[in-house]
């Protein structure tokens, strides 16, 4: 028994396996059927799964600001903002800051002055609690080891030394300021942006300003719709695509992200490569109601009179921050990723070939009937149906039986078989 057993294992081996296909009216397993294909064309036409990339953008920006605003203050009087003004830096960056709003601290010299009374470090009831020769904490200069105050039941204020007059209580910002910049017509001021790039590994090189001679073109200003290629943008445009407003946002500061973003079809050619911009608020205070709102920061300007006495006068700014960012990748065809991209879709359709077939065989309801169709052994065995005996002789059919099949299915044979076995032999004349 188990001579024959391994014996039938060994001979196992010779049967010859061919495919059966089999239609199965089964929509579900369809529509699974052709997530291969669809997801194949998508990667491969949609993706450009052709194509090598090269992600590896290079980048400059340059920058220059255009717009001249007015401004009249107690402090300050009347004074002409220009982009040399209101730009930080002013050599013209990726990143660059406006200034849209300022408090003034004019005419400060180094001398001895009352410390601010929001420094907590500087408060004092007597002249001890202001040790001379140190420093106050978060203040403004050098004790001096005297406690000013209005009354002997107030609270007042160490003297220090330092720049005199201290900046001033800004306590209450909305109330200085009547939720209004004082640069009124920085919303009009325009921006025009140059962007080179470079993608290395195909040497192409470009920048969003369009190779054209019409000297009008540098007149435009950004449109989606109109301009899409226009390099100069108005600064109060900006904040609305960004979805804010520029009274807003010029008040108490903010900061804005311009995101200049290059896809490149490299088989299409040169002048189908553009630039598409975007706009977005960065700062996390988005509302100013926050405590923490806005963005603004404190610089000084240097003088000295004619006597040679240094003064200066502190401006604390608030205005925009504008970071321009870009990124971009671009594509070109090559052999090798183009039969990548084959190679896998096809093993990605055989998978789906094959978990097609686990569901239908084994998941559905029918399984049992479907596997019965699909695994059909089959084994031909010739059966000879012999017709009557004539006077000349018997003729035979010849039929292929199947023990897979319901009906014996006859073979071709173009002449009759002619069996002579002793039982039919022709019998002799007497």
């Amino acid at each position: 028994m188990a001579a024959s057993g391994c014996k039938g294992r060994l001979l196992s081996f010779l049967d010859y396996k061919t495919e059966k296909y089999i239609v199965a009216k089964n929509k579900k397993v369809g529509i699974v059927q052709t997530h291969p294909v669809i997801y194949h064309r998508w990667v491969f036409l949609s993706k450009k799964g052709y194509q090598e990339k090269d992600e590896a953008i290079q980048s400059i920006v340059i920058t220059k600001l255009k717009g001249v605003s007015v401004t009249n203050t107690t402090e300050s009087g009347l004074l002409i903002w220009g982009p040399e003004d209101y730009v930080i830096p002013p050599q013209g960056e990726a990143v660059l800051f406006v200034v849209t709003n300022f408090l003034e601290t004019p005419n400060q010299k180094l001398g001895y002055c009352a410390e601010s009374p929001k420094v907590l470090d500087g408060l004092c009831q007597e002249d001890k609690d202001c040790e001379e020769d140190k420093l106050v904490v978060s203040g403004h200069g050098i004790m001096s080891g005297r406690c000013l105050r209005k009354d002997e039941n107030s609270t007042g204020t160490c003297e220090i030394f330092g720049w005199c007059p201290v900046e001033r209580n800004l306590h209450g910002g909305a109330v200085v300021f009547c939720n209004r910049s004082l640069l009124s017509s920085a919303e009009n001021f325009t921006i025009y942006i140059k962007n080179f790039i470079q993608f290395p590994k195909f040497k192409f090189s470009k920048s969003n300003i369009l190779e054209t001679t019409d000297v009008s073109y540098l007149k435009c200003r950004y449109d989606e719709k109109l301009h899409p290629y226009c390099p100069i943008f108005r600064l109060g445009d900006i904040t609305a695509r960004a979805g804010y407003s520029f009274t807003d946002m010029a008040t108490f500061g903010g900061s804005i992200g311009i995101q200049i973003q290059w896809d490149c079809d490299l088989d299409k050619g040169y002048s189908e490569c553009h630039p598409q911009y975007q706009f977005s608020r960065q700062d996390i205070a988005a509302s100013n109601k926050n405590i923490a709102m806005g963005f603004n920061f404190r610089h000084t300007r240097y003088y000295k009179n004619s006597a040679g006495v240094s003064y200066r006068s502190l401006y604390k700014v608030y205005g925009i921050r504008f970071n321009i960012m870009v990124n971009g990748r671009a594509g070109m065809f090559n052999i090798v990723p183009t039969a990548i991209s084959v190679g896998s879709g096809l093993a990605l359709m055989g998978a789906g070939v094959f978990l097609c077939d686990m569901i239908l065989l084994y998941i559905m309801k029918n399984g049992t009937a479907y596997r019965e169709r699909k695994f059909e052994g089959s084994q031909y065995v010739l059966l000879i149906l012999s017709s009557p005996l004539t006077t000349t002789g018997c003729s035979a059919n010849i039929y292929l039986l199947s023990t897979g099949s319901q009906q014996p299915k006859p073979a071709t044979r173009k002449q009759p078989l002619v069996h002579t076995s002793q039982k039919h032999r022709k019998p002799k004349n007497k």
